[in-house]
């Protein structure tokens, strides 16, 4: 039998590492917590609209290193502010070689944490609603509250069917185009055209084996009969986002078979 000091540093070194181990763990927990929080999305949660679209978080949980964790990217601008930090993700158009297009085409996401790196709110520039419209992009947040969770990849994949549908217009081709300019690649299956974007991360310190996380591949579907942004697709530092913009819109009856394919 071992003598009593010794079991007492042999369990003080096992809570250690266990605690060392669960460490690791925390960032998805916190990340867990927050996703539960999108059940009382009014409680938790406030939508504000700009020039930007800002999602005000009422009660944080997440730390400012969770999303470094969690993206395994840093961010472009890292600053303190007179209410805490500030995260900034700059995303830069470029081309099949992954070269930045002149003049730029760029849009940001941004990230506020408070005094105790708790975040306050998440932000997502013009350029960025030019593809994702606010009223949509505060639909689908809110949908998240009944979102079904792939424990496999710790992906969302957000229900319709928990919220309310709206009847704001979806954006035209060439109203994107002209602010995002031509794609990379256009393809097409039997109602849309899909048009591909590559947008670069700007970021330092990539982790081995996460370097194509720096690359967002952005694919928005447009319908082919009246040219409308039905769906976007694409991932963000890390976050990986798919938003089918019909199956939140209000249809007219002879339209709502459509609207389900």
């Amino acid at each position: 039998m071992l003598p009593y000091f010794l079991n007492k540093k042999t369990r003080l070194l096992a809570v250690i590492m266990l605690s060392l181990s669960l460490s690791g763990c925390l960032y998805w927990i916190r990340a867990y917590q927050t996703y539960v929080q999108m059940g009382e999305f009014d409680r938790y949660f406030k939508v504000g609209v700009t020039d930007k679209f800002t999602l005000h978080f009422n009660e944080p949980i997440m730390y400012s290193d969770d999303f470094i964790a969690l993206a395994k990217l840093f961010p472009s601008e890292n600053n303190v502010t007179a209410s805490g930090r500030e995260f900034r993700y700059w995303f830069r158009k470029v081309d099949k070689d992954n070269t930045v297009l002149k003049p730029e085409i760029k849009f940001y996401s941004e990230l506020q944490f408070n005094q105790e790196q708790k975040i306050t709110a998440w932000s997502f520039s013009p350029l960025f609603l030019e593809i994702a419209p606010p009223e949509f992009l505060e639909i689908s947040l809110r949908s998240l509250g009944g979102a079904e969770i792939n424990k496999e990849t710790k992906q969302l994949r957000a229900s319709p069917a928990f919220t309310s549908k709206i009847s704001a217009e979806l954006p035209k081709k060439q109203t994107v185009l002209t602010k995002l300019g031509q794609p990379l690649e256009v393809s097409e299956d039997n109602e849309n055209e899909i048009y591909m974007y590559h947008f670069q991360l700007e970021t330092y310190g990539i982790e081995k084996g996460y370097e194509d996380r720096a690359l967002s591949e952005i694919k928005l579907s447009f319908d082919k009969s009246n040219h409308e942004l039905v769906k976007m697709a694409g991932s963000f530092a890390g976050l990986k986002v798919s938003i089918n913009y019909r199956k939140f819109q209000e249809q007219a009856p002879e339209n709502q078979k459509q609207a389900k394919n």
